[in-house]
């Protein structure tokens, strides 16, 4: 009969529903105050202040203060939205039984890892056109080239999918308030001494270590692509490191209730 509407049962497409779970996982984000504090507020004031106490300290860098700290800042937002925010986001959705329900719907367990981490990378996106804007308003210059392009693409990507997979193993091993606490302590260490913000040489001989942890390469990536406008290999080596060892603990430790 014309104009009746005929049911359509079933589940839709896996593509349809990663997206439709992308969405909603990047709208509770944004609309979370503290996840909004840690994903924007605080890499700004970061920056801002980075750039103004350089100037007064007379901190010894290789390039402008804004052109150095710029791409840090950078990293300290992926870092920031990519193990922080999800896994605290994770943990209490374990607490409070919504991973288990998702569990039981026609989207699968891969669809919704996959769904979460398709939001970050569109929060991520929020984040570099925030943390870009303010940081060419301070008079930011960065090296635009073939190179420095795809550089800070495989940083960023690589770089979200290690603190994605941390983020992960903590919030499904750990307790909600655990994970709250541990996420939080490891995240203020790394944005001090992981060198994340500032370079590695500013750490003197823990650099040489720094420079291999997350926060470390990532931070160190995004510079070379940056401000060198050159794909720095070994960060890239060791991002894929912790992305692989982080998604092989996370399969085989994540508990979903």
């Amino acid at each position: 009969m014309s104009g009746t509407f005929t049911p359509r049962p079933g589940a839709a497409s896996l593509p349809r529903q990663v997206l439709a779970q992308a969405r909603t996982e990047a709208r509770l984000m944004l609309r979370n105050g503290e996840q909004l504090l840690l994903a924007v507020v605080i890499p700004v004031i970061v920056l801002v202040g980075a750039v103004a106490g350089s100037e007064r300290v007379g901190l010894d860098l290789d390039a402008s203060a804004v052109d150095t700290f710029a791409p840090g800042v950078l990293a300290l937002a992926v870092m920031s939205t990519a193990f922080t925010s999800l896994a605290i986001a994770t943990g209490f959705e374990r607490r409070y039984g919504v991973i288990k329900w998702l569990g039981s719907s026609p989207l699968p367990r891969s669809g919704l890892l996959a769904g979460k981490v398709l939001a970050l990378l569109l929060v991520e996106l929020l984040q570099l056109v925030v943390l870009g804007g303010t940081a060419l308003a301070l008079g930011w210059d960065p090296v635009v080239s073939g190179a420095s392009v795809l550089g800070a693409l495989l940083v960023g990507i690589l770089g979200t999918a290690a603190f994605a997979a941390i983020g992960l193993l903590v919030a499904g091993t750990l307790r909600a308030e655990a994970t709250l606490a541990a996420a939080n302590l490891v995240y203020l260490l790394l944005m001090a001494g992981g060198a994340v913000v500032l370079p590695a040489s500013a750490y003197g001989g823990f650099g040489e270590v720094a420079q291999w942890l997350p926060s470390g390469a990532l931070g160190e990536g995004m510079r070379a692509a940056l401000v060198d406008g050159a794909v720095q290999v070994t960060s890239l080596v060791a991002l894929g490191a912790w992305a692989l060892v982080g998604t092989v603990l996370t399969a085989r430790t994540f508990q979903w209730e």
